[in-house]
This record gives C-alpha cells, sequence and structure tokens, in this order.
C-alpha cells in the first residue's frame, strides 16, 4: 500500500511539472505590438492561444520570441502589414463569414 501512495506521489508531481513547464511556454497574457503610424497594437495572446490551439498558425511568419516582429521588420525579412493582412485581417474576415466571433477589422479597434 505504501508503494502505491509513492507512485501515486510521484506520478502526481511529474504530471503537475509537465502542466506548469506547458503553462510557461504559452508567452505573455498580452503584447503590445509596435506598429508605426497608426499606434501600437495590444494584442491578447492568451485569448488568441486559447481560441485558435495552434500556435503555428501565426506563428509560421515568424518565431515565438519577444521582439521577433520588430526585429523581423527590420531586418527586411517581414513587409510592413504582412501580418496584419495575411493573419489577423485574414482570420476574422473568415471567422466572421463562417458565422462565429471574430475579433476587430477595423484599424482603430485595435491600434492605439
Amino acid at each position: 500500500m505504501r508503494r502505491c501512495v509513492i507512485l501515486f506521489i510521484a506520478v502526481a508531481m511529474v504530471w503537475a511539472t509537465g502542466l506548469s513547464i506547458a503553462e510557461t511556454g504559452k508567452g505573455a497574457k498580452e503584447i503590445v505590438i509596435p506598429a508605426g503610424n497608426q499606434g501600437n497594437v495590444k494584442f491578447p495572446h492568451q485569448l488568441h492561444q486559447d481560441s485558435l490551439k495552434d500556435c503555428m498558425l501565426c506563428h509560421d511568419l515568424f518565431p515565438q520570441q519577444a521582439g521577433a516582429i520588430p526585429e523581423l521588420k527590420q531586418k527586411g525579412t517581414l513587409a510592413q502589414k504582412q501580418i496584419m493582412n495575411k493573419q489577423c485581417l485574414k482570420c476574422h474576415k473568415a471567422k466572421k463569414d463562417a458565422g462565429e466571433k471574430t475579433g476587430p477589422m477595423v484599424c482603430k479597434d485595435c491600434h492605439a
């Protein structure tokens, strides 16, 4: 009986550690994206993670690291408005067309 309790505790600790690692790898709850003349975008990162589930839907254009978007724009490997047009607006329009709840599609609703 004692072995079972010890084994159960060990398994629970490994499971809890795995959950903790998974949660810490999710990034910031909200991210401020520098967005030029229109003003920065307060991006609800966790909301998108929870609803989309697949990080690569966005991160196929840029790596999962802080400051990646401005860095790639500065290098010239990420075009201005590329993410907004190919990711944000495309996804929001598709969700609207499907009759699903969607995010904003007007400039002033994202840019502060």
